[in-house]
């Protein structure tokens, strides 16, 4: 078998290295020159396709890391600089309210901020699902979930209120900084540019629109007063920054296409561009091949690598056909994905341990191959493990089988179908497995059979998975000839005890998903009439509950329930949870006072009695709540609302304040005196608006607009 296979040779290697010879039939081409020969990479030298993650991902990542975090940090400790460089662009651009526009900015901001971006997220994940886009959606997922909890973080460290000097027109929930709006705006937009438009051209002229669009909405939240210049700023940055690294590290366009139409999978790589003079220059330097062609091939039935069929010149000259298959990094996470998928679906039907790196991926092929090899197998015989990009990108290179066709293209006699049994009765008998016996993976040349595409070749495999095997060569078999006729063969081979073994083992996702959809297509319902053959045996189960798998599927969703709950805040209208509301000129109390700002006096907690406590103020325009209960339970709280006019419904008291009203709710069965109040010492109190005017005129030079304070802008 030795004698038929071609061989990539080094100059000098030994008589043993080089006991295969071409065959005479191959073109010679003179390779004297140096050009020929393999080059060792110096230390230092940069691989054949360096990894990069682009200019602009550093740059975005370097203002998120350099302005956007700093700046809320410089927010948090002394504010007054950047609202003042603020006010000055609020200023400029409130110049230019004018009533229509202020209605149609008004209308606008309230569906963006209550409706538009929830639909627009959910128009965004159906439409990527729609085209089972699987990749690309769970790295948006993610990156909602992470610029989601950036965003909610750098809020509360910020504990910015809202725009000073100017009268806010605009619905508002919460701090400012950054904007979450904006945020999630920019999530969604960059997800539809990543997710649903093609590379190329069309992506840059989304790029734009997708800019002029967030610009215009900063913009209109300027000019209704509810953000500030870097609150929008900062929340694009983090909107586009996150999402794109995760786009570019790890759905890259070169592994994970956005195209429509007839397309490969997405383990398939493009090698044209960059990636394709790499494969030629590793070859030429690794290998001493000179490449002349590369294309594609078998891309239907491949879906864990890139394979391709490459003419070349290697180093003695000879011009020859190989094969190789690339694998890069994305095949690991593609593998390690697949097999927590069958875990939880299935659990561990046999080794479901997936491999750490892409190297191991090649090694263990060609470890295989040359297993195979060994014990005498009809399988291509390995070259030589190319490296493109260090841990991230390696081809295999291996025989190719001129003139071989898929079985699924050939005629099957009885020399094929006694290859295909005997194949599988010897992997029995020496202890292996194939484990992805499809139509694919099985070629007919010169009227033999042969075996390829070894990955999943396993040593002293489980006797399921033994059993499955010859289930599945039986019915690829079948698909080209008569299941009666196949089954009388076997029997040369295996016992009809053996042979209702596997098929009672070969069932559902037990078969690759090309032989199911060709055993669709054939419908003569082969697996049954294989079934009646054999002797009766019940179905072996494939289920396989254990309590690793009932805690890999617990702790699944609740990773997924915290992702959209850390990413819920982008786009559905919050609370505006803040601060405690405790008296003083706080910035909790500030944006308060911006809440209901016709309100002369505000209620804030100033000394609770012992044992009693408090959460989270919330603010949004027109109401400020915030609540006092026992220790940490408060099921059953005093609730304190402050807003422009006092509620119709009597069940609560309500305390009038000129330009607002306080109502204060007890709960149920409580009696007077027992509870916080605003009486005196009581822990509650009303404290007067004109202290938070005179604070931010004093720290900030600027005016906190409302009651008590100088006119401010247009209204």
């Amino acid at each position: 078998m030795n004698a038929d296979r071609a061989r990539i040779t080094p100059e000098g290697a030994s008589p043993l290295e080089q006991q295969t010879h071409p065959p005479d039939t191959d073109r010679i081409v003179d390779v004297s020159n140096a050009g020929g020969r393999r080059h060792r990479r110096p230390t230092g030298a940069p691989p054949p396709l360096p990894k990069k993650i682009g200019a602009t991902g550093v740059l975005r990542l370097l203002l998120l890391a350099v302005v956007v975090v700093p700046g809320c940090i410089w927010l948090h400790v002394n504010p007054a600089p950047l609202d003042r460089f603020d006010a000055a662009i609020t200023d400029a651009v409130v110049s230019l309210r004018v009533p229509w526009l202020d209605s149609v900015a008004r209308s606008l901001n309230t569906f963006g901020s209550r409706w538009g971006l929830g639909i627009l997220m959910l128009l965004t994940v159906g439409g990527v699902a729609w085209f089972k886009r699987w990749r690309h959606l769970a790295m948006f997922l993610i990156g909602v979930a992470l610029s989601g909890l950036v965003a909610q973080g750098l809020l509360l460290l910020a504990s910015r209120p809202r725009p000073f000097d100017v009268t806010i027109i605009g619905t508002w929930e919460g701090y400012s900084a950054p904007s979450l709006p904006m945020g999630g705006l920019a999530v969604a937009i960059v997800g539809i540019v990543y997710m649903l438009v093609v590379p190329g051209r069309p992506r840059l002229y989304a790029k734009g629109v997708a800019a002029a669009v967030l610009i215009l909405v900063a913009l209109l939240r300027i000019y209704l007063g509810v953000d500030h210049f870097t609150d929008a700023l900062f929340g694009i940055l983090i909107g586009v920054s996150i999402p794109v690294a995760l786009f570019r590290a790890w759905a890259p366009n070169d592994v994970y296409p956005v195209q429509y139409g007839r397309h490969g999978k997405s383990a398939h790589l493009d090698v044209s561009g960059r990636r394709g003079e790499a494969i030629k220059q590793a070859m030429q330097e690794q290998l001493g091949c000179d490449v002349l062609s590369m294309k594609p091939v078998g891309l239907e039935g491949s879906g864990g690598s890139t394979p391709l069929k490459m003419r070349v010149v290697d180093d003695h000259g000879v011009e020859r056909s190989i094969f190789a298959k690339l694998y890069a990094k994305n095949h690991v996470r593609a593998d390690r994905w697949y097999k927590l998928g069958r875990s939880m679906l299935y659990g561990r039907l046999e080794d479901e341990t997936p491999f750490s790196t892409v190297r191991r991926f090649v090694e263990y092929e060609d470890y295989t191959l040359r297993l195979l090899g060994e014990k005498g197998f009809s399988t291509p015989e390995p070259l030589d493990i190319v490296e493109i990009t260090p841990e991230r990108e390696y081809l295999i290179a291996m025989e190719f089988f001129e003139d071989a066709v898929e079985i699924s293209e050939a005629g099957v006699d009885d020399q094929i179908i006694h290859d295909g049994l005997q194949l599988i009765r010897k992997m029995w008998d020496t202890g292996l497995s194939h484990r992805d016996i499809k139509p694919a993976n099985l070629m007919v040349q010169d009227g033999r059979l042969r075996l390829i595409d070894v990955f999943f070749v396993q040593v002293r495999p489980s006797p399921w998975r033994q059993a499955v095997d010859l289930g599945n060569m039986m019915l690829v078999l079948a698909l080209r000839s008569d299941p009666e006729h196949v089954y009388e063969m076997a029997l040369a081979y295996f016992t009809p005890d053996e042979l209702a073994e596997a098929f009672a083992a070969t069932r559902g996702v037990a078969s690759p998903s090309q032989l199911r959809a060709s055993m669709k297509a054939d419908g003569r319902g082969l697996l049954e009439t294989f079934r009646g053959l054999a002797p009766a045996r019940k179905p072996i189960g494939i289920q396989r509950w254990s309590v690793r798998r009932v805690l890999l599927i617990l702790a699944t969703l609740l990773l997924v329930l915290l992702t959209v709950l850390m990413g819920v805040a982008l786009f559905i209208p919050s609370r505006g949870e803040v601060g405690n509301a405790d008296c003083g000129t706080t910035r909790t109390m500030q944006l308060m006072a911006q809440a209901v700002p016709t309100a002369t006096q505000l209620p804030c907690i100033d000394d609770l009695p012992l044992g009693w406590g408090t959460e989270q103020a919330s603010v949004v325009k027109d109401k400020a709540i915030f609540t006092v209960g026992i220790g940490s339970d408060l099921t059953n709280a005093v609730v304190v609302t402050l807003t422009a006019t006092c509620p119709t419904d009597a069940s609560a008291q309500t305390i009038p304040v000129d330009g607002g009203c306080v109502t204060y709710a007890l709960p149920p069965g409580t009696e007077p005196g027992s509870v916080p109040s605003f009486d005196d010492g009581g822990g509650l109190r009303l404290m007067d608006r004109s202290e938070l005017v005179g604070s931010v005129e004093r720290d900030e030079d600027l005016v906190l607009c409302g009651a008590g304070a100088p006119p401010c802008g247009p209204s």
